[in-house]
């Protein structure tokens, strides 16, 4: 059975299955078993700690991020299936006013403050709300410095039937 081993261990050779006591010869194979694992385990726990500082290290933000959060963004039109929805009572009133989309992922969206986030590719904007029945789910059709235009779809609060939202910001 030691046999096998017999390329792994430095001192294999001093061992015989055939001596009566070969505790010494056993724990020169645990020991250099043990020495070996303690090893991999040194580098495998090294490797971890450095991915670990990586992954906590501060990332620098993406240029979408550094435009939508370095402004002030105010309503330039709201629309609702390409109709002004922006008036009193009218669907889109309360986005009305200035859009801040803040570093740490809170903001304010007219009258509404809440959270907001990117999606993983940065193509779309989710602003959550207490005050809003549900996310709103925005597509970004232009961000730009000095233009931010974005789109999305919501039920009529009574038939269900989808409305087509457009909502234009120039920074501020």
């Amino acid at each position: 059975m030691l046999g096998s081993y017999k390329n792994s261990f430095p001192n294999f050779d001093k061992c015989s299955v055939s001596e009566s006591d070969n505790k010494g010869c056993v724990l020169n194979v645990f020991y250099t078993l043990n020495n070996q694992a303690m090893k991999k385990l040194s580098l495998i726990f090294l490797i971890a700690v450095s991915l670990f500082v990586f992954a906590c290290s501060k990332t620098e933000k993406s240029e979408k991020f550094k435009l939508l959060t370095a402004h002030v963004w105010t309503a330039d039109s709201l629309l609702a299936n390409k109709v002004d929805a922006s008036g009193p009572g009218e669907l889109l009133e309360k986005f009305k006013g200035n859009a801040e989309f803040k570093d740490d992922g809170t903001g304010t969206f007219g009258s509404y403050i809440g959270l907001w986030t990117f999606n993983k590719a940065e193509t779309e904007i989710t602003i959550l709300s207490d005050s809003l029945t549900f996310p709103v789910i925005c597509d970004i059709v232009e961000l730009k410095t000095t233009s931010l235009k974005v789109t999305t779809v919501v039920p009529d609060k009574i038939t269900l039937a989808p409305i087509d939202i457009r909502m234009t910001f120039k920074a501020k």
